[in-house]
């Protein structure tokens, strides 16, 4: 099947690159004139696990394009997925403008029946401005289906590959006839097609990501208050997840969610209810724990040493919003560096994939080490923001030559208690017990 994706950003070049993998006919397109050249070139803008071997591939196999020309890119396009960006408004409101502007464009463009699938994450009801906006121009059939997405950066591959379930929404014959065939490969386990409306089916995007987002925080909210009883978080996770009506995933705590869906999702559902005269009062909640949550552990490093923060060296482990991502959109770590820089402290930071991007961010305001250990090197304490795997099993003893101070603050508590205390660590971490050395 020929296929056009519009948008190139992180769920547009995963779409492109998983359906050319399937032996559809692909081709992306992009305004960025940079990043399609930079794609040409074969260079992958963006950083996902198994993604580049599949890029590679398709591209030399003739099923995966780049082109900049809308025109071009959906010639011959039996469906077109629109994945471009709708960032938040001031008032926390998803901004459409990008989708209805191509909407607007490939009304006079279409030149038989097509199906255009809304592959971003939109608000309930947008499927119905896209159907407006194509048909105010369009001389052909066509059908607008919502399709959302529902990838995790970092296994965002093996997610399009063996999805748990796809939504489509749609009440066309015609487009559930071709949707099914499009993603017959995908689903050969069994995994289910469940077709609903559009207006379902592009709520259900926000519920699901909403519904994660607080239990992360409801998790978050245990922690805060085990810290205050003596309890364990880990212990209680361990107690709560094995029950099959909560499960195991979602319950880790920490200092809070970041990325690009969580906190834009729940503000934008949030947002909708508002227009609707509803409050939802969780999300008012969520939103509010986790950006308190994401400085959680600053009073602890102010109190360690005496609320004189200046002058002082904090070497910082993750700066990406997760692992195995690159992205650092509303990652904490950038909430905890503007606040450790505010208050006089030189940073030094480290992240497996992360630094060009907070470097073209913060430029020379943050030391990036070529390592783990070189960020300890004179360091006055470990922050640690992203649970990276090479985190978690680091060579003790050279870190102990390296720290000025043998103190850990953990926000994804990656070590035990009973290891720290025997290393002699002062170590501090989310609903669990202080260690004091």
């Amino acid at each position: 099947m020929k296929i056009a994706v519009v948008g190139t950003g992180y769920v547009g070049l995963v779409t492109g690159t998983c359906f050319s993998e399937t032996g559809n006919h692909v081709t992306c397109v992009d305004i960025n004139e940079a990043k399609i050249n930079q794609m040409k070139a074969g260079v992958v803008p963006i950083y996902e696990p198994g993604l580049e071997d599949l890029f590679h591939r398709n591209v030399e196999e003739g099923r995966l394009n780049f082109t900049t020309s809308l025109v071009e890119g959906i010639e011959g396009a039996k469906v077109i997925f629109l994945a471009l960006p709708t960032p938040p408004g001031e008032d926390g409101s998803a901004d459409l403008k990008y989708i209805l502007q191509v909407a607007n464009d490939l009304g006079p463009l279409l030149k038989e029946y097509t199906v255009i699938i809304d592959k971003s994450t939109v608000p309930v009801g947008t499927s119905e401005l896209v159907k407006n906006a194509i048909a105010k121009n369009a001389k052909v059939p066509f059908d607008v289906v919502s399709n959302p997405e529902f990838l995790r950066e970092g296994v965002a591959v093996e997610d399009f590959m063996k999805p748990d379930r796809v939504v489509i929404g749609t009440e066309s014959d015609r487009a559930k006839e071709l949707m099914t065939k499009l993603y017959a490969p995908l689903v050969r386990q069994g995994n289910p097609i469940i077709f609903m409306d559009e207006r379902s089916a592009e709520m259900t995007k926000y519920a699901a990501n909403a519904f994660l987002a607080t239990k992360i925080t409801f998790m978050n909210e245990i922690a805060n208050l085990c810290e205050l009883v003596g309890a364990n978080v880990d212990d209680i996770r361990r107690g709560i997840g094995t029950d099959s009506r909560i499960g195991k995933r979602f319950l880790f705590a920490g200092i809070g969610y970041g990325g690009s869906c969580f906190p834009k999702d729940v503000q934008a559902l949030a947002k909708t209810s508002e227009e609707n005269n509803y409050k939802f009062h969780i999300l008012d909640s969520v939103m509010r724990v986790n950006e308190n949550q994401k400085t959680k552990l600053l009073p602890q490093v102010r109190q360690y040493f005496n609320h004189d923060l200046a002058g002082k060296t904090i070497a910082i482990w993750g700066l990406a919003f997760k692992p195995y991502t690159d992205d650092i959109r509303e990652a904490p770590a950038l909430y905890n560096i503007e606040a450790l820089l505010e208050a006089g402290c030189t940073i030094k930071a480290y992240d497996p994939e992360a630094m060009p991007n907070v470097q073209a961010l913060l430029g020379d305001s943050v030391q990036f080490c070529k390592n783990p250990y070189e960020a300890l090197e004179e360091a006055d304490a470990l922050l640690i923001v992203t649970e990276w795997p090479q985190f978690r099993t680091p060579d003790f003893e050279k870190m102990d030559s390296l720290l000025k101070n043998k103190v850990i603050f953990d926000g994804r508590n990656l070590y035990e208690l009973s290891q720290m205390k025997e290393l002699g660590y002062t170590y501090y971490s989310i609903g669990r017990q202080t260690i004091l050395s």
